[in-house]
């Protein structure tokens, strides 16, 4: 059979539609579903398969050498930096998804499920993009899952953290991730996709209480500086916070991993009384170094909320999202340092708050249109020891070169905000599954904390476009 023209005919359909001209759309019911994926069955398993292929071209005003995930926090360049005054373009394909559901028979009411998630958005010692463009895969999600006729949900595996927003209950799958392009998501999102054990308990249709234990790392990144103090001085001898992973440990050589002492805890309340989603949560954190063979322990951790209120039913919905306390930087899309460092070597916490707010609009069954407001900014915290100055965010850091080529430039990040917005729309669906195109637009700006110099600033604008198709999903 050729397809050739029944696609032709199915795109102008449904351009027509999005455009408005179509006057059968008029008729047809306001943000129809599509059909769910289709699913086979194997013995006593039942197989939903999912995923899309993507082309995505990015576009930066100043460089990253970045695929399609960009850097909230250093990577937008100061004026020192030459990569600030080049642009850079790249196509990209890694993002495309594969997903399989495996679902078990109920038994004595409990139901088991394994669920798995992979791209290309992995980078190997051997990965290029000059010839072959080899890009390893990854596991974005992997885990199984235990329910029970009571309410009863366990998950062991890796999956997002539990600080992340969700659509409605505590339901995995259901994570309200931003609707863009990036790969980074949005400034001020808060997120992880980490191993854990979960365990929750959906007591009815409009309340879920669950708590989480997540694998840990510290983000330090430039939350580590001093000035004045003696060459070789800091960190002091025998401090020992991070390691560079052990190939033979299969771990990451080229990259390093925090010397954590216990997993991040996560307590969530989600409400759902019939109007809008409602989340509370509270999250715990330690963060360890070593001093003098002598074990240092720091304490961490915050409040976060996030509501998703529906303004007009299956069209125009409001969300808000937010973070606030101290060691809190891991789990927001700039990555700003958790801690730094005392002139003895502890770590200690930064107070941070990340927020987010987001509004997406659907008219109809084929266009979604999206905008997104984020930040996230963190305290200075620093000591000062004789003529010597320790920490992150301290006036004495020096700033003075930071607009010149080359020029020194400490530029401890203050904040990072972020103005997104675009659109996704699906020009076809029929047998052969659904196609979509999307435009996002991003402006970030970094501020960094004054120091000798002045308090140096940075933007970028990126502007990303997606092609996908969904095979599995009509």
């Amino acid at each position: 059979m050729n397809v050739t023209t029944p696609l032709r005919r199915y795109a102008s359909r449904r351009l027509l539609v999005g455009l408005g001209v179509l006057a059968a759309a008029a008729s047809a019911p306001a943000f129809a579903h599509a059909p769910s994926a289709p699913s086979i069955q194997t013995g006593p398993l039942t197989l939903t398969f999912g995923g899309f292929a993507e082309l995505a071209t990015v576009y930066r005003n100043r460089n990253q050498s970045a695929d399609i995930g960009s850097d909230f926090n250093t990577g937008i360049p100061f004026a020192n930096n030459p990569n600030s005054s080049i642009s850079e373009f790249r196509e990209s394909a890694r993002q495309s998804r594969f997903s399989l559901l495996a679902q078990g028979a109920k038994f004595d009411g409990i139901r088991a499920e394994a669920y798995m998630e992979t791209d290309f958005l992995s980078a190997g010692v051997t990965s290029n993009s000059r010839e072959s463009n080899s890009y390893t895969l990854r596991m974005r999600v992997f885990y199984a899952r235990f329910t029970t006729d009571y309410g009863l949900d366990v998950l062991a595996g890796q999956n997002w953290s539990l600080a992340t927003l969700y659509k409605d209950g505590l339901y995995p799958r259901h994570e309200d991730v931003p609707m863009g392009i990036d790969a980074s998501y949005i400034v001020g999102f808060n997120w992880a996709r980490t191993p854990q054990i979960r365990i929750v308990e959906h007591f009815n249709k409009k309340f879920s209480l669950g708590m989480s234990l997540e694998s840990p790392q510290t983000v330090t990144g430039n939350g580590i500086n001093a000035v004045g103090a003696p060459a070789g001085s800091f960190p002091p001898s025998g401090v020992v916070y991070q390691n560079p992973g052990d190939a033979g440990g299969l771990m990451n050589p080229t990259t390093t991993y925090t010397t954590d002492i216990a997993p991040d805890l996560i307590v969530k309340a989600a409400f759902d009384p019939g109007w809008g989603h409602y989340e509370i949560y509270g999250l715990s954190r330690w963060f360890r170094s070593s001093i003098d063979r002598q074990s240092n322990t720091a304490t961490g951790g915050g409040i976060g909320a996030g509501v998703i209120l529906p303004l007009i039913a299956r069209r125009l919905s409001f969300q808000a999202s937010g973070l606030i306390g101290k060691g809190i930087g891991r789990y927001g899309s700039a990555q700003l340092p958790d801690v730094t460092m005392t002139p003895a070597g502890a770590l200690a916490p930064i107070s941070e708050y990340e927020v987010l707010l987001g509004l997406t609009y659907t008219p109809n069954p084929f266009w979604t249109l999206y905008g997104y407001a984020g930040r996230e900014q963190e305290s200075a915290k620093y000591y000062t020891v004789g003529t010597a100055t320790y920490g992150y965010g301290a006036p004495q850091f020096n700033n003075s070169g930071c607009e010149a080529l080359s020029g020194t430039c400490v530029g401890n990040t203050r904040s990072v905000s972020e103005l997104s917005g675009g659109f996704w729309w699906k020009f076809y669906q029929g047998k052969i599954g659904n196609m979509q195109f999307g435009l996002q637009g991003e402006y970030l700006q970094r501020d960094a904390f004054r120091g000798i110099g002045g308090a140096p600033s940075a933007n970028m604008f990126v502007a990303l476009a997606s092609f996908r198709y969904y095979p599995y999903q009509r």
